[in-house]
């Protein structure tokens, strides 16, 4: 771990982003060119007291989930991503496999749609990347481990990701997932792992899956019951890469009052936001609804 040359380097990418770049709003009183330590801690889900020992040469030594959660937050390029995790003594993550990190460019794209929640996934479910209000509508699904980051695997095994979906679209959900990870597994040399542990957890897993129904899901509508503003309906678009090895999925309220709930959600994190960096103590990543 090269202590000195990995705080130069993140202290530099930090001064170099732009609030606005990241959907924060720069105040009529900021001093501050790029992002401020608070605000790199809240985009990155860790404490500020971590990134000061980072940036001041003091840290033990970072895991590979930090530094991915520090990649998405300083909108790392590729190089850059492989650079940061040289520096801290780790084998940078492989371009190919399970658990890879969101590419840049669909990372800036994230930024770019400001107030419409959006995230990156895998080809086979897992949350690479999310933006701010993506993680107020769903809570922050970047930061979970093991099979618990496929989408898939917390629907059929884990009953608070299934509660913020209503009743009555549950077996419809559960059958596009199945189909979409089918189309996904078609694609790849081999199985993954997951798949076996997830027919051992769930039945209802097994019966769907056994009856090998294959579709990509392109675009699809959604009900979220969220527990600070009520049910909010969104159109779900999906954009992939062209090896399809990942995907941005794009969600826009689908009638005015989920619109409405959705600009109430965004004023209640700003608030929150405001709230918990003007007092001591590290900064949480906003959302709290069940992830699912």
């Amino acid at each position: 771990m090269q202590r000195d040359q990995l705080a130069d380097f993140l202290r530099r990418r930090r001064e170099t982003i732009r609030p606005a770049e990241v959907g924060i709003a720069e105040g009529p009183r900021r001093r501050t060119a790029g992002l401020r330590r608070e605000e790199v801690a809240m985009l990155a889900g860790m404490s500020v007291d971590y990134v000061v020992r980072l940036e001041q040469g003091r840290s033990s030594q970072p895991s590979t989930q930090l530094l991915g959660a520090l990649a998405r937050a300083l909108r790392l390029s590729d190089d850059e991503r492989a650079h940061l995790f040289h520096l801290a003594g780790h084998r940078p993550p492989p371009a190919d496999g399970v658990a890879r990190l969101a590419r840049a460019g669909l990372v800036r794209m994230l930024d770019l749609l400001g107030d419409t929640p959006a995230l990156v996934m895998s080809d086979l479910g897992q949350v690479l990347a999310q933006n701010r209000m993506s993680v107020l509508l769903t809570g922050d699904l970047t930061a979970l481990a093991g099979d618990r980051r496929f989408v898939v695997y917390r629907w059929f095994t884990e009953p608070a990701a299934r509660a913020v979906t209503p009743i009555e679209e549950r077996e419809r959900h559960g059958r596009q997932f199945v189909a979409d990870l089918r189309a996904a597994v078609g694609r790849r040399d081999s199985e993954p792992g997951f798949i076996a542990r997830l027919e051992a957890a769930s039945a209802d897993f097994r019966r769907l899956w056994a009856e090998h129904e294959v579709a990509v899901r392109r675009s699809d509508r959604k009900s979220f019951d969220h527990p600070r503003v009520g049910r909010v309906v969104v159109d779900c678009e999906t954009l992939v890469t062209p090896d399809q090895g990942q995907q941005l999925l794009v969600l826009t309220p689908a009638d005015a009052e989920s619109r409405e709930r959705l600009e109430l959600l965004r004023v209640l994190g700003v608030e929150e936001f405001s709230t918990t960096t003007s007092g001591p103590g590290a900064p949480r990543r906003p959302g709290t609804a069940a992830s699912g």
